[in-house]
């Protein structure tokens, strides 16, 4: 009758706990969070801060950011307290010049 060695029982555990652990790397193919679509990503228009915001403006950073939404934000506007990951918020000071770009 074959009995097997205890080193090689042991070896052999020891080997399939470490490949259960084995770290999968992320293809370069998969997107990441905020590459999928409407997932806002504010980095990507900071270059807009300092500009006029406009309807044109507030279309072209929306895109830009990858934002299913964009709304431009008033020092005096009341707003929703919400947060939504796809929407892009543009601050502006009350001559419509743009102070902060986020998402939320």
């Amino acid at each position: 009758m074959f009995r097997p060695n205890r080193n090689a029982l042991i070896i052999a555990t020891a080997v399939l706990l470490l490949a259960a652990c084995k770290s999968v790397t992320q293809p370069s193919g998969v997107d990441t969070p905020t590459q999928r679509q409407g997932h806002c990503n504010s980095d990507a228009v900071q270059h807009f801060v300092g500009r006029t915001a406009t309807p044109e403006v507030l279309e072209q950073a929306r895109q830009l950011s990858n934002a299913e939404r964009a709304r431009i934000l008033r020092p005096d506007d009341i707003v929703t307290l919400e947060y939504d990951p796809r929407r892009l918020n543009i601050n502006t000071d009350a001559n419509m010049k743009i102070e902060r770009v986020s998402c939320g």
